[in-house]
């Protein structure tokens, strides 16, 4: 059987680069580079006021939706950084968001 895609290619027009790490660091202690894509999504971005005792402060999330799996041989993108509109971001969740039958729908990518 044959799953609807959940996230229409007529929705994806934002031009990113994302880049995967894997686990571990280099002799110089930067993050090892697993994958490095250019791909197109449907991103969504938001802001939102923290007042803490000192100050006010702003945290900028974004979320980045890719139609499939962007990194099949990956079992989870758990870290890396994607930029967009010129500006890094920093990925701390990705989801694969799997069909019944276990293939991949859409790739969702979480931002800071």
């Amino acid at each position: 059987m044959k799953y609807p895609c959940l996230i229409l290619k007529s929705v994806c027009k934002t031009p990113v680069n994302v880049t995967v790490y894997r686990e571990g660091i280099s002799e110089d202690g930067e993050p090892l580079t697993d994958v490095k894509l250019d791909l197109m999504c449907n991103y969504q971005d938001k802001a939102k006021t923290v007042i803490t005792a000192d100050k006010q402060l702003v945290q900028l999330t974004a979320q980045a939706y890719f139609i499939g799996d962007i990194a099949p041989d990956l079992p989870t993108l758990a870290g890396g950084e994607v930029e967009v509109y010129g500006i890094k971001r920093r990925i701390f969740q990705g989801e694969k968001a799997r069909n019944p039958d276990g293939s991949v729908n859409f790739t969702r990518l979480d931002l800071m």
